[in-house]
């Protein structure tokens, strides 16, 4: 970790303590990294009336977090809320992005995972879902962090979780305006993290995930390989990102593996990679 980095994260923490709705002080790793007990903390959480922000709010409560959950789509939002007894608030981040962060009130960790995908050849996506899918996947989680974040620099506490992906991190044929946003998100939460002081900043990058993201982005997944893994999984890998600090996660953990290799060999990695995106 960057030296400079580090110290910044232990002189804020040095000068602050969770206040009443966590009710304990944050703590880091060995690394620097904020750690934060969930037990009393309000999440918020976008896109939450299915998939893998459902499955989150489920993960929080069951760890004793008190979730207020974020959706477009009403009757399931209300359902999710209904069996974590959480709040919902139905909201289009594309367009209300500051009056969810007011009526959500105060927050001690978001979850930014709302997002939108379209599958095909950059050439022939349109302008509209272009725009749309910028604002919905970086546009938004940018502007409500800026919301709720300086409220969480003054009672000294916070957590910020970004859901991104694998195509964040490696690129992903057919997919180059969902990857770019993934990739905005990454060094969006990186860049945080040299600023802030005792608020932690996590990514998780999961890789394909049994949600209904394939069927409404239009395109069903079709590979063999690799097998979609369950929502549960990523929203462990959320829980842990706050508790134990850690800045970035893949799910599952082996995609650290393409990540690294596109770094060290970016060349043959290509080469690989097209092959493999044609399948």
């Amino acid at each position: 970790m960057d030296a400079g980095r580090g110290e910044g994260v232990r002189r804020g923490i040095g000068g602050n303590h969770i206040g009443d709705d966590v009710g304990v002080p944050p703590s880091r790793t060995d690394e620097g990294d904020v750690t934060m007990r969930l037990a009393g903390a309000r999440v918020l959480i976008t896109g939450a009336s299915s998939g893998i922000g459902a499955a989150t709010a489920r993960a929080m409560t069951e760890v004793g977090a008190r979730v207020v959950l974020s959706g477009r789509d009403r009757e399931r939002l209300e359902a999710v809320a209904s069996e974590t007894g959480g709040q919902a608030l139905t909201c289009d981040l594309t367009t209300d992005v500051a009056g969810l962060a007011e009526r959500a009130g105060t927050v001690d960790v978001l979850v930014c995972n709302a997002g939108t995908g379209w599958a095909g050849p950059f050439a022939t996506m349109p302008d509209e879902t272009v725009e749309h899918m910028v604002a919905c996947n970086l546009t938004a989680p940018i502007r409500l962090t800026r919301s709720l974040l300086p409220a969480m620099i003054e009672r000294g506490r916070g957590h910020l979780v970004f859901v991104a992906s694998i195509a964040g991190a490696v690129g992903v044929r057919d997919e180059a305006v969902y990857a770019a946003t993934k990739a905005g998100l990454l060094v969006f939460a990186e860049s945080l993290r040299y600023e802030l002081r005792g608020i932690g900043v996590s990514v998780v990058l999961p890789g394909v995930v049994d949600t209904p993201f394939f069927e409404r982005r239009g395109a069903p997944y079709t590979r063999r390989w690799p097998v979609p893994i369950p929502a549960e999984r990523v929203a462990r890998a959320v829980v842990a990102a706050v508790e134990h600090g850690r800045p970035e996660t893949y799910a599952p953990g082996w995609l650290r593996l393409p990540a690294r290799l596109k770094g060290a060999v970016p060349g043959p990695f290509r080469a690989l990679a097209g092959v493999f995106g044609r399948q």
